[in-house]
């Protein structure tokens, strides 16, 4: 097993695909289309099945959970935001900044996780959402699971207080900073500006306001042995930080999106070659969520029964 990189991930299939209106005040990342809802849906279950389908081919064990009919969820497809799996048997759950994305939660899924892999206990931190606390996994977060940082952007969906907490359950180091995009709106997820591989780390530096806080986020991740890739303000907006390093049948793989693939430069594709292939997903319709190939996939960093 490779500790920062997963060899399975739990993916969720939208039947009722839409960008969520309730999440769009705080993500500059979504957008808009003008075709009709059923339409939208459709194309937005045809990318799933492909992208599960070029995971699968590439090695990767996929658990696939279908969204649940009876229930209002249109970001369900980014079930990497309330639960996060670790090393050793440990689960997270985590509470929720928008009401709608708190219905997301599935108890079937981790008892999926129970019977097919050790798990030794379950953190539910999701009863803060009663105080108006929110900490979006590994979307608020991103994690160094060799390093043991979690790189966290200020925003209402990383509650400090909560964070702290998880870092002291789960054996992280908190590395917070202020992030913002060219307009000055916060960004709204860590994961959308940050991706940590094994050997490099995809990062938009230029949103870290504080220079000095910028400086000591490449330092900590230079430390940790790996290149930092810095992406410019139009490559995060093609979503080149929301990737996420799997490992394949025939090696590590950096999953992310097919406009984020075509984003990179010469350059930076050829150091991410030297340890990991691109497996470049088209996604156009679900990315309208504001999230990308990364959010859709939960990684599983448990062993194995």
């Amino acid at each position: 097993m490779s500790v920062q990189a997963p060899a399975a991930v739990v993916m969720v299939r939208p039947h009722s695909f839409s960008p969520n209106l309730e999440t769009a005040a705080d993500n500059a990342f979504q957008s808009t289309d003008r075709r009709a809802p059923d339409e939208i849906a459709a194309a937005a279950g045809l990318e799933f099945d492909e992208a599960v389908g070029q995971l699968e081919s590439a090695g990767i064990s996929v658990h696939v959970f279908n969204q649940l009919a009876d229930q209002d969820t249109p970001d369900c497809v980014f079930p990497n935001n309330w639960f996060s799996t670790h090393a050793g048997g440990h689960v997270a759950i985590y509470p929720m900044f928008a009401a709608s994305r708190r219905r997301e939660r599935r108890w079937d899924i981790i008892e999926l996780l129970k019977s097919r892999y050790r798990v030794q206990d379950v953190i539910d931190y999701s009863g803060l959402e009663a105080d108006g606390l929110a900490l979006e996994g590994t979307g608020a977060m991103v994690l160094d699971h060799v390093a043991r940082v979690a790189y966290t952007a200020q925003s209402n969906r990383a509650d400090p207080v909560i964070l702290e907490r998880f870092c002291t359950n789960f054996n992280f180091e908190p590395m917070v900073f202020q992030a913002q995009d060219r307009s000055g709106s916060a960004v709204y997820h860590t994961n959308v500006m940050m991706t940590v591989a094994t050997d490099f780390a995809l990062v938009c530096l230029d949103m870290i306001v504080d220079r000095q806080r910028r400086a000591e986020v490449v330092r900590r991740l230079e430390e940790s042995g790996r290149d930092v890739i810095a992406l410019s303000h139009e490559q995060t907006a093609e979503f080149a930080g929301n990737a996420l390093e799997l490992k394949g049948r025939d090696g590590l793989v950096l999953a992310l999106s097919a406009r984020a693939e075509q984003s990179l430069d010469g350059d930076q594709q050829t150091l991410i070659r030297q340890s990991a292939a691109l497996l470049p997903i088209s996604i156009p319709t679900i990315e309208m969520a504001g999230g990308s190939v990364r959010c859709m996939l939960a990684g599983v960093h448990l062993s194995q029964r």
